[in-house]
């Protein structure tokens, strides 16, 4: 297939939400049919928050049926388990000697995880995540990356670690660049990141008593305290939800 090379995936934490969905789905869906795409199920990255690993491979079947749900098609682009391919370990630990500690602990990413998670403290796995997402990229010699405002920091260190690793030694890898989406970070119910840990999703495979329930709980507008009152569309959760889901 002509195009360029993606490389995206996910971490297997349990089911899917919206946020999913818009940020990085359907943007799947659209680029699988232009591009050469690889989708990694990333259970190594899963041990980064939790070394329990009994709900890894559960997790990665139930989020195996959401792609899959929200039209991610094996057929045209091949989709894995990151622990299946020892290289990705391999070439994390040679980029691991090219990048600095005080480099990741600039990681803004980083930082909005410890508040969010109250983490007393990190372990390297997790210091050196974006490592290991730039194996997982550069690997495959990823030239395009979907991803939300939020991971650009990330990709930002892959593309430090590329440029390092060619100076060094040879002009192996490409720097990937970013490709965003106008909704690549959908608000939570109460208008944080949306995240399972702060319990403010709305699931992919949610009923639909299950969402109207949940909506109905959704950051609207503390201003408006009558109906005739007008709104502010631009603080209204509701509205956010409306204008992607029924435009």
């Amino acid at each position: 297939m002509a195009g360029k090379v993606v490389l995206s995936g996910m971490r297997p934490t349990g089911k899917l939400h919206l946020g999913h969905l818009v940020g990085v789905l359907e943007n799947w869906v659209k680029l699988q049919k232009e591009h050469n795409c690889f989708f990694l199920i990333a259970d190594y990255h899963a041990l980064t928050t939790n070394v329990d690993t009994s709900e890894i491979y559960q997790n990665s079947i139930e989020m195996l049926i959401d792609w899959l749900a929200s039209g991610v098609d094996p057929n045209l682009s091949p989709v894995f388990r990151q622990s299946q391919i020892k290289e990705h370990a391999e070439l994390h630990l040679i980029f691991s000697m090219l990048i600095s500690v005080s480099r990741l602990e600039r990681n803004p990413t980083l930082k909005e995880q410890v508040r969010d998670l109250q983490l007393d403290s990190i372990t390297y796995g997790h210091l050196g995540y974006p490592v290991l997402q730039a194996a997982d990229i550069l690997l495959y010699k990823g030239e395009l990356v979907p991803v939300g405002e939020d991971q650009l920091p990330h990709l930002e260190i892959t593309r430090d670690i590329a440029k390092r690793f060619n100076q060094v030694y040879a002009p192996v890898f490409p720097e990937p660049e970013p490709l965003l989406t106008e909704f690549a970070r959908l608000p939570g119910l109460d208008g944080k990141r949306m995240s399972k840990s702060l319990g403010n999703t709305i699931l992919i495979s949610d009923p639909p008593d299950e969402i109207k329930k949940k909506m109905k709980k959704a950051f609207t507008d503390p201003q408006k305290i009558y109906k005739g009152d007008p709104g502010r569309p631009d603080i209204c959760l509701v509205f956010t939800y409306h204008k992607k889901f029924n435009p």
